[in-house]
């Protein structure tokens, strides 16, 4: 079990960038940290695999205390990995070469046989003779999270995993990335900006904003109860509108255009999203965000329902 205890972090002579963060993270469990940028995520990873001195507070794994470069030589901690978003690969030799940088070369049929199981992980099997530095700034991010899982660690830290990749080698990625993660037990904590990383795969979503824990729950409950606007905001477009002296906030898909309400909105923009329109509209000086089924002109007046989750 990981376990973080009220830590407290803050570079030379600048303002804390972590504030009293506490968490558990059990073996095998998956963590998304989400915020806006600039609240801390990344360096929350950063103390949490040993490369920083924490001001206060302690991380341990099981009963092994996760310490800094004032203790270790060579900073970070062997049973861990750490995916950064500066990917620190050999350019010069090839996908697989970067693979099995940390497998052992006393046992070369295993780690040849670890080294394809994980370029199907990462679907780079074509790839595995190519020079890394000839890859697209995607393709290198896909080596950087093969490489980190080459030993099996107990956990693996990922900053922003997908945020170079492609949309349509993103989704089956990340399904095989994290399928792969629970058959082989291994925690993970992924800092991102990506509502998918959390909605689909974490157990648990910890909501960081001016660098402390505003939620940590699980992702449905944290989105069908957003604690406010902030909150709400990391997973779709959000309508904060007072009804009957009341704020309230609603997704777009919570609210439905009738034929006749007491609520009455005029059409301002519509963006078109594929399979529907989202509709943004004035209701008494608020904005409203709607998907419809269809297109609707400037200046239009809509009436609307609102319904929860």
């Amino acid at each position: 079990m990981l376990s973080v205890n009220s830590i407290f972090f803050q570079y030379q002579s600048k303002k804390p960038v972590l504030k009293d963060i506490s968490f558990l993270l059990k073996k095998g469990e998956h963590l998304c940290v989400m915020g806006e940028s600039g609240c801390g995520k990344s360096t929350l990873l950063k103390a949490v695999y040993g490369l920083l001195d924490l001001n206060k507070g302690t991380i341990f794994w099981d009963d092994t205390e996760v310490l800094g470069p004032k203790h270790h030589l060579v900073p970070g901690m062997d049973f861990m990995k750490h995916v950064a978003q500066d990917f620190d690969l050999m350019p010069y030799t090839s996908v697989s070469e970067n693979i099995k940088k940390f497998l052992s070369r006393f046992y070369p049929e295993e780690a040849q046989k670890r080294t394809q199981e994980l370029l199907e992980v990462i679907e780079m099997t074509a790839f595995a003779n190519v020079k890394v530095k000839t890859l697209s700034g995607g393709q290198q991010q896909r080596v950087a999270i093969a490489r980190a899982l080459a030993k099996e660690p107990k956990l693996i830290l990922l900053d922003e995993p997908f945020s170079q990749i492609d949309n349509f080698k993103k989704n089956s990625l990340r399904r095989n990335l994290f399928v792969y993660l629970k058959e082989k037990n291994i925690a993970c904590i992924v800092a991102t900006h990506d509502k998918n990383d959390a909605l689909s795969f974490a157990d648990s979503l910890l909501i960081i904003r001016d660098h402390k824990i505003l939620v940590n729950d699980t992702p449905k409950d944290i989105y069908n109860n957003p604690k406010e606007n902030y909150v709400a905001a990391l997973f779709d477009d959000v309508s904060e509108i007072t009804i009957n002296n009341k704020k309230q906030l609603f997704y777009p898909h919570q609210i439905k255009i009738v034929k006749k309400s007491e609520l009455e909105a005029t059409v301002l923009q519509s963006y078109y999203k594929g399979f529907y329109w989202l509709i943004a509209a004035d209701f008494n000086g608020q904005k409203v965000f709607v998907n419809h089924n269809y297109n609707l002109a400037y200046r239009k007046i809509i009436f609307f329902e609102v319904k929860i989750i």
